[in-house]
């Protein structure tokens, strides 16, 4: 039994010895695999580190030759400007006319775009023939500037403006085939380059070669217009009020309006978007200038006869602000150009509207005498003449008072004092400012300021009040008169201006009346109600006159014919006078109106 269990533990022990042993060998297979393990991963670094040496080495190679790719393509472009200058030489210095325009346009931007590669190289080898190519740009610049300018030279004779203006015709353009030639050039003239080879960046050649010859096109055909202005408005009597259209400002502005409409077709048709505006302005500067001028100097003729020509102001701002209007809405330009030339005009028509009024003042103290007959003076009638030419000039007269206020023109600014001319009060902003409202009101103004001057002297010189009062009625009649037979009703019809008349009327009217009351006071009489008997019942208050006469005594008879004798006697003086006096058809017919309602009675 004890060997059995001997012999079974040897056995396992054998296996156990067997089991360890190999153990032992996977041990020594694992550390063997680990090692191995090493080596590798310390070979893969290796090969890492050197693969990657050799892909930037790669990179860098492949760099280099790109690099030596583009200076072979920097070296062929070097190369070819100068075996292309001979040829473009050839083309630039035999000019347009003979080589043709589009074959010349097309070598210069050759030429430029050469230019410009070369310029952007930096390379020192290129200078040399970079100069030269200068040169070329420059001399063909300056022969395409030349063609530019004998193409324009073959349409810039002046015009007859009157031609075109008394037909209704439009002003004529440039022909479509020269506007397209012109247009080419501009192209190449309106480029940098070019710019540069002029010494001017700001302003093409282009531009500046058409404002220069057509701008004097523009002004040699509007000289005749702007001479005919002058002269046609001096052409009147001194004391002749300027009647509507009977200057040549009109036909100056419908001329300038039509031949500058045109002129901007043919920029529009030649130029470059951008370019429009300074080519339209540079064109017109020289025939605005004169244009500028000839208003300053009708100015001065205004300045010198404001009563009778401050209405040619009015016409001229309002021809001139719609034809700037007009331009502007066109071209976006000349809106300032044409403020400028109008602002001494308005200045002169917004001080006018004082001076007429203080020279109603003035004329009306400067009167010696006045008529002994009680008629009205010429003067007033002049001045309502002047009135019913203002209501001609609605739209001139309503910006000019706007901008000056309500009221503001009852003095004249002194030249030292800042008057709303140059500093406008706060009612001249207000755009909304009805500007008949103003009118009447100025014209209102003028009105009384008359008839308070008339007034004024009138009881000065007029001794009689009966005298002063005809004289204030027949002035007020003729002032009446002029309102219902023009356009003053119109603009007078609100604002209580037929009132402001009549209490004028009623004036004058009383004063007249006043020499009739002694007459009238000859005929009154007093009827005591408590004496004598009561009249009977049904006699509805009557009193019998004949019954009134018997009971009368002999003083009382006496007593009332001299009252009748004098009445008789004052009534045929006052006839005398009155028939003596010189009235207005509206006058007598209310005087005589006013003398019997006041006697019937008695």
């Amino acid at each position: 039994m004890m060997k059995t269990r001997d012999a079974a533990h040897a056995e396992e022990s054998a296996e156990v010895e067997v089991l360890v042993a190999e153990a032992a060998k996977f041990d020594a297979m694992s550390k063997q695999v680990k090692a191995s393990l090493g080596r590798l991963e310390t070979a893969n670094h290796l090969v890492n580190s050197n693969v990657k040496e050799v892909y930037s080495n790669t990179q860098g190679l492949q760099v280099m030759n790109d690099n030596i790719d583009k200076i072979l393509d920097a070296i062929d472009k070097m190369l070819r400007p100068s075996e292309d200058k001979g040829r473009e030489e050839r083309i630039i210095r035999a000019g347009p006319e003979r080589v043709g325009l589009p074959d010349y346009l097309t070598s210069l931007k050759r030429v430029d775009r050469a230019l410009s590669q070369m310029s952007s190289s930096g390379l020192r080898v290129n200078q040399q023939i970079i100069g030269d190519f200068n040169e070329l740009l420059s001399e063909g610049n300056n022969r395409l500037q030349a063609l530019f300018r004998s193409t324009l030279a073959d349409n810039v004779q002046p015009v007859e403006p009157l031609h075109y203006i008394t037909k209704q015709l439009p002003f004529p353009v440039l022909p479509q085939e020269s506007a397209s030639k012109l247009g080419s050039m501009d192209s190449f003239l309106s480029s940098t380059a070019a710019r540069d080879a002029s010494h001017n960046s700001r302003e093409s050649p282009s531009v500046r070669i058409y404002a220069e010859m057509r701008g004097a096109y523009l002004s040699g055909s509007l000289h005749n217009l702007s001479a005919a202005s002058i002269s046609t408005s001096k052409r009147k009597a001194s004391d002749e009020i300027y009647r509507q259209g009977t200057s040549g400002i009109g036909t100056y502005a419908s001329g300038i309006e039509g031949i500058f409409s045109a002129e901007f077709n043919n920029i529009s048709a030649i130029f470059s978007r951008q370019d429009w505006g300074l080519a339209f302005d540079a064109t017109c500067r020289k025939a605005l200038a004169e244009f500028a001028k000839t208003l300053r100097e009708l100015n001065m003729h205004i300045k010198s006869n404001i009563p009778t020509d401050c209405f040619l102001a009015y016409e001229i701002v309002e021809i001139v602000t719609n034809v700037g209007y007009r331009l502007d809405q066109l071209s976006g330009q000349l809106k300032l150009p044409f403020a400028d030339a109008l602002k001494p005009i308005r200045e002169t028509a917004k001080s006018s509207l004082a001076e007429l009024m203080e020279d109603v003042r003035r004329r009306v103290s400067s009167m010696q005498t006045l008529p002994l007959d009680g008629s009205s003076v010429p003067f007033t009638a002049e001045v309502m003449t002047r009135m019913q030419a203002l209501t001609i000039y609605p739209q001139s007269l309503g910006s000019v008072m706007a901008s000056l206020g309500d009221g503001n023109w009852q003095t004249v600014p002194s030249a030292n004092s800042t008057s709303s001319v140059s500093l406008p009060s706060l009612k001249s902003f207000d755009v909304g400012a009805d500007t008949t409202q103003l009118l009447a009101h100025y014209i209102m103004d003028t009105i009384e300021t008359l008839l308070t001057s008339l007034d004024s002297k009138a009881r000065g010189l007029l001794k009689s009040k009966a005298l002063w009062g005809v004289f204030m009625a027949n002035n007020v009649a003729v002032i009446d008169r002029m309102i219902r037979s023009s356009d003053l009703s119109t603009v007078l019809a609100s604002g209580g201006a037929s009132a402001r008349v009549e209490s004028w009327r009623k004036k004058g009217t009383s004063a007249y009346l006043e020499s009739w009351r002694e007459p009238c006071s000859a005929l009154m009489d007093v009827q005591y109600t408590n004496r004598g008997a009561r009249p009977p019942s049904g006699s509805n208050g009557l009193i019998d006159s004949a019954a009134v006469i018997k009971q009368l005594g002999s003083k009382d008879k006496d007593a009332i014919k001299e009252k009748f004798k004098n009445f008789n006697a004052s009534f045929d003086d006052l006839s005398g006078r009155h028939k003596a006096l010189q009235m207005e058809r509206e006058v007598r017919s209310l005087l005589a109106r006013e003398v019997q309602a006041m006697i019937e009675p008695l």
